[in-house]
């Protein structure tokens, strides 16, 4: 589809007959299993100044943290002893830090036997190469919105070009990598998404995560509404659509903005969930928008709901570590 039919199908028509071609289309692809990818969100510090972020650097009523590498390792042995093979670590955009964490990627994947996937923002590409060299698997960076002109606006302190940038060395150096964008940030147009889902299937990532916005009374976008979440499930389902074997969660922003918002997702192209494993101590003050799902709460209990709402769709966790499909191996790599 061309930018002007992909606004088209944003702005208008039934959504239930897209919903469900994007549902056939993640079934023919992705099989019907939903893997679940643990995330531990290790510290809220950060260096950018993003206008929607509850983590940006300006906000000073946020209580900064930083978990140790014994608390990181911990919540991903629970993790692993929860059945699940893959851990995400996440943290704002730190400047300095790294050190810690390649010595606990080696740890994580040799003792815990799980695959590593990052999300640590822009990083040199001697960073990103010591990063896959110590193990990590895949890598998280959303581009966040492809309207350069309304990326300035959001983040006025980071480089348009240098995001795509770090995007290719990602995938040079062999890193599954991951992309996506926010649906409904202040000023973003149908013909802005439509340009969103004609990025990622440029770039074709291993793994696309499509989030609502939710404004946050800490930041510069206070007040101001939040994304759709019908808009949000119509950029999910074509997303799937144009780039038909990523893997595509049911994003923890979706499930905020709507109690059922996971099952929704899941039903228009999604087939991943990520539980929650960030100690509680620590969960409230991972504020990127207020709200957020299950930020209390064992996160056993969180993946007992999610079994019971899989079943109830006909759906299953699926078994192995979940690799993109370009990367054909069943074992961390």
């Amino acid at each position: 589809m061309n930018k002007e039919t992909l606004a088209r199908k944003l702005s208008s028509g039934d959504c239930l007959p897209l919903f469900q071609m994007a549902d056939a289309v993640r079934l023919r692809y992705c099989g019907n299993g939903v893997h679940l990818r643990a995330i531990v969100e290790f510290s809220n510090y950060c260096s950018k100044n993003c206008l929607y972020c509850g983590l940006r650097r300006d906000n000073k009523k946020i209580k900064r943290y930083r978990m140790s590498p014994a608390e990181i390792f911990g919540a991903a042995r629970q993790a692993a002893q929860a059945g699940i093979k893959t851990v995400v670590l996440q943290s704002g955009e730190e400047k300095a830090g790294l050190g810690e964490l390649f010595p606990l990627i080696g740890r994580i994947k040799k003792e815990l036997g799980c695959a590593v996937t990052l999300s640590l923002g822009e990083k040199t590409a001697a960073e990103y190469r010591a990063l896959k060299d110590a193990g990590a698997d895949r890598y998280l960076l959303k581009f966040e919105t492809s309207d350069e002109k309304l990326f300035r606006a959001c983040k006025p302190d980071s480089d348009y070009s240098a995001r795509f940038d770090c995007i290719e060395t990602l995938v040079s150096l062999g890193f599954q990598t991951g992309t996506g964008n926010i649906v409904g940030l202040p000023g973003q147009t149908v013909r802005s998404l439509a340009g969103d889902i004609l990025r990622l299937k440029e770039l074709a990532p291993d793994m696309i995560s499509v989030t609502p916005f939710i404004s946050n009374p800490d930041t510069p976008f206070a007040g101001t509404p939040c994304g759709d979440l019908e808009m949000t499930l119509r950029v999910l389902a074509l997303s799937r659509i144009e780039t038909p074997d990523a893997h595509m969660p049911a994003t923890t922003a979706i499930r905020t903005l709507h109690k059922e918002g996971a099952g929704k997702a899941l039903a228009c192209g999604a087939n991943v969930i990520m539980p929650n494993f960030t100690p509680i101590l620590y969960r409230p003050h991972y504020s990127i928008y207020p709200g957020k799902e299950s930020i209390i709460g064992d996160p056993s209990v969180s993946i007992r709901d999610i079994l019971k709402m899989l079943e109830k769709m006909g759906r299953k966790v699926a078994p192995g570590y979940g690799h993109g499909r370009r990367h054909h191996t069943d074992s961390p790599l």
